[in-house]
């Protein structure tokens, strides 16, 4: 199959390509499990023929090789009771790791548990070899899978074809951030709303019917999912009928809750005899996940500052090659409303900012903020910067100083925080960052709203782990040099 699909997918294909991609995920995470603890055994005791005592008791002894036989079964194994593979779980979102990570470390605790409770003499540099590269390499062998995932769904392929139903709004809103995230393997086929209508739900999008033809819409598209938004004007039972019809189709049905730009870690659904709720956790602003966040910066930047100093010294020298000053200085906004001096290495002319106004109306950036792909007050060396993010790289003594952090919203300047609304006022809840979402997303090409949207998005649902994330999307980014002018 090559180009983009020309079939409408039924219930069947899609079983079909989420059992095959779960194969090859069992067949990587065998291979891995298995090399890993050869490896540990080899690295460990090289190829002599060691032992491993059992139980002591017993006096009973057990060849290393077998050890780690009967190990790599058992974590495979492990991998596959705990549902890492499962259908709801692949191809996005991290869940996926999550399940990866407990499942190799409590199989590891039981480990260490039966080896203190059983006297099993077991080498403890053979264990620590074998868990951390383990857990690393299934790490990278999920990702590995899941660009390929990803590459063959912008083409159309091992995506989910579907039908939205709900009032027109709702219904617009939920297609459009369906549309903007391809890698969700999402495909939409048309729309079912309270009354129908000739006009297009979204381009590219028909209006399919109204609700009292609903499920025959559906079943008429050849859609294997539907996205229900929400409406007034489905009854609880209407509703309840329309999911046995689904039901009976084998279609799958994904609710999409009223609440918008809050991450699935926040979500827990509360089970209720006919009414299921879900309990929204609010964002954490302080505490002890917040100290975590801060520890890491601090640690973050001190080791970076450290390790990239010979290149902070090279760098400087570079851009003083024209006889202005290495870095510059820019009032930002940062948490709490409070202004701060931001530090870049130079990359303008040093009269760049009494040349701005005669610039104005020649941005190419969003309708905010103001970005030109050929500025001339750019220096040579400040477009080399620029294009891998080099000239951001003295901001980790902002970090250090508490003014930014690691990972954060894009700091704002005075002029444009002026112009902020209530709902952009939330930015200032936390610190700004060097990178963000807004940085592996897109950078510079940015619409203002996408650039909201993000920062929201961030600041509603932050984590230590997304910042991780985060961390390592940037550095793909900032290699690529893609969204920087």
């Amino acid at each position: 199959m090559s180009g983009k699909v020309d079939f409408v997918a039924t219930a069947h294909t899609v079983a079909l390509w989420r059992h095959a991609y779960a194969k090859r995920l069992a067949v990587t995470d065998t291979i891995i499990v298995c090399a890993a603890v050869a490896f540990a055994q080899i690295a460990r005791f090289g190829f002599g023929d060691s032992r491993v005592v059992g139980l002591n008791l017993l006096n009973a002894e057990l060849e290393y090789s077998m050890f780690s036989i009967a190990l790599a079964l058992v974590w495979s194994l492990a991998l596959q009771l705990s549902g890492s593979r499962n259908a709801k779980v692949i191809g996005g979102g991290s869940l996926e790791y999550k399940r990866v990570a407990d499942t190799t470390i409590r199989l590891f605790g039981v480990l260490a548990i039966l080896a203190f409770g059983f006297q099993l003499q077991l080498a403890r540099g053979y264990v620590l070899i074998a868990f951390p590269i383990g857990l690393a390499l299934l790490f990278l062998g999920r990702w590995q899978w899941r660009r390929w995932l990803l590459n063959q769904r912008t083409r159309g392929r091992f995506a989910h074809h579907a039908v939205v139903v709900g009032e027109r709004e709702k219904s617009r809103h939920v297609g459009a951030s369906i549309l903007r995230e391809p890698g969700l393997g999402v495909q939409l086929l048309g729309a079912v709303t309270e009354n129908g209508s000739d006009r297009d739900l979204l381009p590219g999008v028909p209006v399919l019917a109204g609700f009292d033809n609903a499920l025959e819409a559906v079943l008429a598209s050849g859609a294997d999912t539907v996205v229900y938004s929400g409406s007034d004007r489905f009854s609880p039972e209407a509703l309840q009928e329309f999911g046995w019809g689904l039901e009976a189709a084998k279609i799958e049905l994904l609710v999409a809750p009223a609440l918008t730009g809050i991450a699935g870690p926040r979500l827990h659904s509360i089970p209720a005899p006919g009414l299921p709720l879900i309990r929204v956790d609010y964002p954490a602003f302080e505490g002890t996940k917040y100290l975590a966040k801060r520890t890491f910066d601090l640690v973050g930047s001190v080791i970076a500052l450290v390790v990239l100093s010979p290149l902070f010294m090279i760098l400087a020298m570079w851009v003083r090659q024209d006889g202005g000053k290495a870095l510059f200085r820019q009032q930002r906004i940062g948490a709490g409303g409070r202004r701060f001096e931001m530090l870049k290495f130079r990359t303008m002319v040093v009269n760049a900012e009494d040349r701005l106004p005669s610039l104005l109306d020649q941005s190419d950036g969003n309708t905010v903020l103001f970005k030109m792909r050929n500025d001339p007050r750019v220096t040579a060396v400040g477009r080399a910067l620029r294009r891998h993010s080099l000239d951001e790289l003295p901001q980790l003594v902002n970090v250090l100083r508490g003014n930014m952090s690691l990972v954060g919203p894009r700091p704002p300047l005075t002029s444009e925080a002026e112009h902020y609304d209530h709902r952009m006022q939330r930015r200032f809840l936390v610190r700004p960052g060097i990178t963000g979402l807004w940085q592996v997303n897109g950078r510079s090409d940015l619409s203002w709203d996408d650039s909201v949207r993000l920062d929201l998005f961030y600041v509603e649902n932050w984590s230590l782990t997304g910042d991780l994330v985060i961390l390592w999307r940037t550095l793909r980014v900032v290699v690529a040099g893609t969204g920087a002018y």
